[in-house]
């Protein structure tokens, strides 16, 4: 009860506790987005914490942000935990990203069709600056079949081209810049 009450108290200003103690820049309606959907919040570009991840110098805040989001409404989706420990990642607070990455794997017998844990792997061993295993995790990545019966569609349904496998491009930018920051990495 009491976590629920913290969480209202909190979630009652308009905006971020974090925001309002960083630049203006980083300012938001905190309340409206604590209110979106999931697939507003987290699944839509221009939407959700990107709108504030997307301010230069504002990745904290969203990691900060998606954290509230997650204490709000529990969502099962392993995704936002990743989310979270991008920006956390970028933010330059690696052990609580390799920490979060790490929550962001199927470790529970299910294993995605499309390399997640692979990727996800792969993200841990650049920031543990540990190459032997980021290329092992590029290996297995590149390992994964694509199904048969894989066809990618957008929103409406439209087919779009995706790269097979998936996050192949980011894995092969955190091995050609392994010496720089996560966000110069990722960025590629």
């Amino acid at each position: 009860m009491f976590r629920t009450l913290a969480l209202a108290m909190i979630t009652a200003f308009p905006l971020s506790l974090e925001a309002s103690a960083t630049e203006p820049a980083c300012e938001f309606d905190k309340q409206a987005m604590l209110n979106l959907d999931f697939d507003s919040f987290d699944q839509t570009f221009g939407s959700g914490w990107r709108v504030v991840a997307d301010k230069e110098g504002c990745s904290l805040v969203a990691a900060d942000l998606i954290r509230n989001y997650i204490e709000l409404h529990q969502p099962e989706q392993k995704i936002i935990v990743f989310h979270e420990a991008q920006m956390r990642a970028k933010g330059g607070q690696t052990e609580q990203a390799i920490s979060l990455f790490k929550d962001a794997r199927y470790d529970d017998g299910r294993t995605p069709a499309f390399g997640w844990n692979e990727y996800v792997d792969a993200t841990i061993a650049f920031l543990e600056q540990d190459r032997e295993s980021l290329l092992a995790a590029r290996e297995s990545l590149l390992s994964i079949p694509k199904p048969s019966s894989f066809r990618a569609v957008d929103r409406n349904g439209d087919p779009v081209e995706v790269e097979w496998p998936p996050n192949l491009s980011v894995v092969n930018s955190f091995v050609a810049c392994f010496e720089q920051p996560y966000e110069v990495a990722y960025g590629g």
